[in-house]
């Protein structure tokens, strides 16, 4: 993340503080808390390591009395009338109550739509050049092609073409 903010030859301690917050829906942590703060440490020394990163999981399961548990809520929350913070429902009541929030919504929400079928058409592309790779591999073995000459030429592996084999009952 760094590296995008800095310049070659810039020294270490020009490095911005960064925080990276996780607001997971379950405690991924197990720990039963409703926050984590992990700094980086090490270990030998068991002494902190000062870079300026902090990462953070809040726990979106707990919503207790306390500001962040009413925060947690307030982001589970779908009615505007029924969330703590004026500021949040303000907007949640601006974006889904006014035409141009609304409008704006839409639009956000078309190019996420958009975003998402271009990687999954791409992500399609590669899921299809391997499904034709398989094909060929499978037609290979019918032919009792060698497992090396297979994966020689369809650049799959000999584990995922002896795979293969044995689950269509050519080997």
């Amino acid at each position: 993340m760094d590296a995008n903010s800095r310049l070659a030859g810039d020294d270490y301690e020009q490095l911005p503080e960064t925080y990276v917050i996780f607001i997971t829906e379950n405690d991924v942590l197990h720990g039963n808390l409703p926050i984590y703060h992990i700094e980086r440490t090490i270990q030998e020394k068991v002494v902190d390591v000062d870079d300026g990163l902090h990462i953070i999981y809040v726990n979106n399961a707990i919503t207790d009395d306390t500001p962040l548990g009413r925060l947690m809520h307030d982001f589970r929350c779908t009615k505007p009338e029924d969330m703590h913070y004026k500021e949040l429902a303000d907007r949640v009541r601006y974006l889904k109550e006014s035409p141009e929030g609304v409008s704006n919504m839409c639009k956000a929400m078309e190019e996420m739509r958009n975003e998402a079928e271009a990687r999954g058409e791409a992500k399609g592309k590669v899921v299809g050049k391997i499904e034709g790779k398989i094909e060929v591999a499978m037609e290979m073995l019918k032919e009792n092609l060698s497992i090396d000459k297979i994966a020689k030429i369809t650049k799959l592996s000999t584990d995922k073409i002896t795979e293969l084999g044995r689950l269509n009952g050519l080997l």
